[in-house]
């Protein structure tokens, strides 16, 4: 078609592994590449690599801290990360982001689930079905981020994960900026699956006059073109394509004036592009936007959504749009979003994020039975009743600390005969009915977290943050 047809600049691409492969083909035949997608972690010598490529995109510095600041906010240890991967592994360096930006706030990614293209699948709703079970059966936490995902892989997921009831009063699901930019356009019943996600949009003022001419021309097109969708409103991507036909149309008016007539002309006119376009603010550096994005925090309520907080890297959280990004006067608010949240399963109260024990299921506790010291755990069998009575400080810290929860934590104890050492050593071989992952003693925080108000007086515990789980501690001997 370059050749045929003479064509002078190639705009689109959605996905960084097609944006690369058209970056390579613009370097080889020397036409001006502007892609929508931009890598998660941006090579140092991408612009002598591809020097015709143009992005209209950021990298994925700003969603990895959206996204870890939202975890952080409600205090998520750990998370379960989806993605659909892709032969080219472009997938990596979002994930590599990711789990940085994370562990920076004190979280980790527990699991990571990788999904094939839906077109890879005979039935992807089985596959995914079975990949969500083994989840279930691997992990513990109920804190969902998918990455980047095609439309079709995300309604596939949602609708598997509200079957098995993994959409629920106690999970919470964040959606990527490629699905929730979509949400303006999607079908109204496949949005319902998602209900009580939070999703990340690039943010865009509606205000303008340039913006409602070109929304009612663009839901007038889209209404003759297909009367049978419900959802006519024209979203980031329209307007993303919009600017970048407003980009191309400058550049060769520029061209026109004197500005010369080749290719390279072209390419030096489109990135000299400084104006307010319809997504956002129109300026490159590098061969990227310059600026960061300002993006908005949305929640999905039933078949639509609702905007809740604004969000940018200098600010954090604001329930307000920030006037003046770079500003160091106000300090980044990493609180929970000020809108009212409506959760998986139409909870207000946000969810813990882990798998609750329940009776069914209760939390397990190995303590041991032969201890140095009876004051701190004690174990007394009575041999008639064939029962066990626990006692010591740690149990009575341990129930104290129950008593603080504003939940209910179902628990057994179990008597072992062996030493601290043999203890790890049981959870570590995973041996029945101890098989879940090895934590450090709560005992050593709560050390860390005593005022011993006087000598005359009874230790007080200023602090206690102990996330459980249905998987057993053991209890300092």
């Amino acid at each position: 078609m370059i050749k045929t047809q003479k064509t002078q600049v190639i705009i689109g691409m959605h996905t960084w592994a097609e944006a690369a492969s058209v970056a390579e083909l613009g370097r080889k035949t020397r036409v001006p590449v502007i892609s929508f997608a931009e890598p998660a972690i941006t090579p140092p010598l991408m612009p002598i690599h591809w020097p015709f490529l143009a992005r209209m995109a950021y990298n994925g510095t700003a969603y990895a801290q959206c996204v870890a600041d939202m975890v952080h906010a409600y205090s998520w240890q750990r998370v379960v990360v989806i993605y659909e991967g892709d032969a080219n592994g472009g997938d990596y360096g979002m994930l590599a982001l990711l789990s940085e930006t994370l562990q920076d706030v004190g979280s980790m990614i527990e699991y990571r689930l990788a999904l094939p293209s839906p077109s890879n699948l005979r039935n992807p709703g089985e596959f995914i079905r079975e990949e969500l079970f083994k989840l279930v059966e691997n992990t513990q936490s109920r804190v969902f981020i998918v990455l980047q995902s095609s439309l079709e892989m995300v309604i596939h997921l949602f609708r598997e994960a509200s079957q098995m009831g993994l959409v629920d009063a106690e999970s919470a699901w964040i959606i990527p900026e490629s699905i929730t930019n979509l949400l303006d356009s999607v079908n109204k019943y496949d949005i319902s699956y998602m209900e009580g996600a939070l999703g990340i949009k690039t943010y865009y003022s509606e205000s303008s006059s340039e913006y409602q001419d070109f929304e009612v021309k663009f839901r007038k097109s889209f209404l003759a073109k297909y009367p049978e969708e419900d959802n006519r409103n024209p979203g980031f991507y329209a307007l993303q394509a919009y600017d970048s036909i407003k980009i191309v149309a400058q550049a060769i008016d520029r061209m026109a004036s004197g500005n010369g007539s080749s290719k390279n002309t072209l390419l030096r006119e489109v990135l000299s592009s400084n104006f307010l376009g319809l997504s956002g603010e129109i300026q490159f550096e590098a061969g990227h936007l310059l600026k960061n994005p300002t993006l908005r925090i949305v929640n999905v309520d039933r078949k639509s959504y609702r905007e809740l907080d604004f969000w940018t890297l200098e600010h954090g959280f604001n329930n307000s749009l920030p006037t003046k990004q770079g500003s160091t006067s106000v300090s980044r608010n990493t609180e929970r979003l000020s809108g009212l949240v409506l959760w998986p399963g139409k909870v207000i109260g946000f969810p813990k994020g882990w798998n609750l024990p329940t009776k069914k299921n209760p939390m397990r506790i190995a303590v041991p039975r032969r201890t140095s010291f009876s004051k701190f755990v004690k174990v007394d069998h009575d041999e008639l009743t064939n029962s066990y009575k626990y006692s010591g400080f740690c149990i009575e810290i341990f129930e104290k600390v129950l008593g603080l929860l504003d939940y209910d934590l179902p628990y057994d104890f179990y008597p072992i005969n062996g030493t601290y050492p043999e203890l790890v050593q049981l959870v570590y071989n995973k041996v029945k009915p101890y098989y879940s992952i090895y934590r450090v003693p709560y005992f050593l925080y709560i050390l860390l977290n005593m005022l011993l108000v006087s000598s005359h007086h009874t230790p007080q515990i200023e602090m206690v943050n102990i996330q459980c789980s249905p998987t057993f501690y053991i209890l300092p001997s």
